[in-house]
């Protein structure tokens, strides 16, 4: 048995998602005529309180239409020095944007309204206008972090005082608000826009919505069109999303519980040095007299896979497919390891 670990978008469709999918009536939705596309962007603009949502094929596009949306060229956006839309997003701030951006430090990839204010660039013919906070959540490189809302309200208000627009990127949102308790609307009230990826702890094939306010979207259809993300019968895609909103939000707390005994299995190893705090479904470990590529070496010959992340860690994500029986067997295995 393989237990691959490796990230949270491995998951495979159900056979109940795969039937959904295949029942779903179908439209063009260049033309805006998709009817199962439709119902999900509608529905999770309801989840979070926004007048109007965007499906596209991926969080990438997703993230970088938001960005394109909020800025133009010669403005700049602040976000964490670790945010997935500088570090893994292939340069789109810039190739997409043509915006600047300034990289702030902070506690597992989490920054605060004091840091953000004394970042805003003055109005100064040398310095780009700042336009744009994102914000990620939960923080992927972080291990997992994830912000409260006492912890976004003062951003917001920072941001609304200042005249700049909040973006989040909700990758992994759900996952938060199931670890928090707290409501989707309530943060939906707090950013302009969201982006929620479905293909990762919701299970989908493929899929990211943005959501914000009838006339973002208006715009963001635009920018999606040339940005190549215009799709045609996607509600077969569209389908998935809605079952997984139905169905694989709260089993999340399962993937959480796993991954904290991953957590504390890890840091109970002779060649784990340090587990960054488990908070919902990854786990990021220090290695210590070992290189990473070793560790992962020594993992896959037991049948474990994970990956590096950066030069002295790996990380490991729990998701759907990954088990009870699973949680069992990578316990016993990796104790093995030596």
């Amino acid at each position: 048995m393989i237990i691959d670990l490796r990230s949270d978008t491995l998951t495979q469709p159900s056979p109940a998602m795969k039937a959904a999918m295949f029942e779903a009536p179908l439209g063009d939705d260049v033309f805006q005529e998709d009817p199962t596309v439709r119902r999900l962007e509608d529905k999770m603009a309801v989840i979070f309180g926004k007048e109007a949502g965007l499906f596209c094929p991926s969080g990438t596009m997703v993230n970088q239409i938001a960005i394109r949306l909020h800025t133009r060229p010669q403005t700049e956006v602040i976000c964490h020095k670790e945010s997935h839309i500088y570090l893994y997003e292939g340069g789109g701030i810039m190739s997409n944007s043509m915006a600047s951006v300034k990289l702030l430090d902070g506690d597992y990839g989490k920054i605060s309204a004091e840091s953000i204010n004394d970042a805003i660039n003055p109005d100064d013919d040398h310095a780009p206008e700042t336009a744009l906070v994102s914000l990620e959540n939960t923080m992927n490189k972080g291990g997992g972090s994830i912000y409260t809302l006492d912890e976004i309200r003062p951003i917001r208000k920072l941001c609304r005082d200042k005249g700049l627009k909040l973006h989040l990127d909700g990758a992994r949102i759900f996952n938060a608000l199931v670890a928090s308790g707290e409501e989707a609307e309530h943060w939906g009230e707090q950013f302009d826009t969201l982006s929620i990826c479905l293909s990762k702890g919701l299970g989908c094939p493929i899929g990211s919505v943005l959501v914000g306010s009838k006339e973002a979207i208006k715009r963001a259809r635009k920018i999606r069109k040339a940005m190549g993300g215009g799709m045609r019968q996607a509600g077969l895609l569209a389908a998935a999303g809605i079952y997984a909103l139905d169905f694989n939000i709260r089993r999340l707390a399962e993937d959480h519980s796993r991954a904290s005994v991953i957590g504390t299995e890890l840091g109970r190893h002779p060649l784990i040095e340090k587990v960054v705090p488990v908070q919902t479904n990854i786990v990021i470990a220090k290695l210590k007299g070992i290189k990473p590529e070793e560790m992962i070496a020594k993992m896959s010959e037991s049948g474990i896979k994970a990956v590096k992340f950066g030069k002295d860690q790996i990380r490991l994500v729990t998701h759907l497919d990954f088990t009870d029986s699973m949680l069992e067997a990578f316990v016993q295995r990796i104790h093995r390891i030596n």
